[in-house]
């Protein structure tokens, strides 16, 4: 059962988003994992998931199995045995408390710090506030959202810039794209 306490923006900066679950995966109640980190398989490394669905409920979970497929990896968390309990856990927010994430390098960020920052471009465009990450097949992406929505890779080529204290970030990309 998830938590009945609503979510509260105060208490949301203690918690980082660090994946989704995905479609199952056969009958015996295992989930493919959309994970932010870095390598993927790192969110195993946290022992506790939290699942937080669209009101912001949380329910912890533990996960009782794992295996890498070809597109990333799969899980079985503990009490789902079935496809059809399986299902009712799909297209949930994988959280953990931001006091169990390792410290960053400098010039590292996580998503979730950056959302909300300013977006433009190195001739000085401001393409407006970003809204969210999603993550493509090809590649990841910023939605970005100012005068009209614009999705820009997330890639060492096009991120050149954040800067904390002025919550923004620079990016090369194209007006016009």
């Amino acid at each position: 059962m998830l938590e009945e306490r609503p979510q509260d923006t105060a208490l949301e900066a203690d918690w980082v988003e660090m994946g989704r679950l995905g479609r199952p995966k056969g009958l015996k109640g295992w989930l493919h994992v959309h994970s932010w980190s870095d390598p993927p398989e790192a969110l195993l490394d946290y022992p506790t998931w939290y699942l937080r669905d669209a009101l912001g409920h949380r329910m912890p979970v533990e996960v009782a199995e794992a295996e890498a497929t070809s597109k990333g990896f799969v899980v079985r968390l503990e009490g789902l045995g079935s496809r059809e309990q399986a299902d009712t856990k799909v297209g949930l927010h994988i959280d953990v408390p931001r006091a169990d994430l390792p410290p960053l390098e400098p010039g590292e960020h996580y998503r979730h710090d950056l959302i909300g920052y300013r977006v433009c471009n190195v001739e000085g465009v401001d393409f407006g506030v970003l809204e969210r990450f999603d993550d493509l097949p090809a590649n990841a992406v910023m939605i970005v959202r100012g005068e009209r929505e614009r999705w820009v890779p997330v890639s060492r080529q096009h991120r050149l810039q954040v800067d904390s204290s002025a919550r923004r970030i620079v990016v090369d990309w194209p007006e016009d794209l």
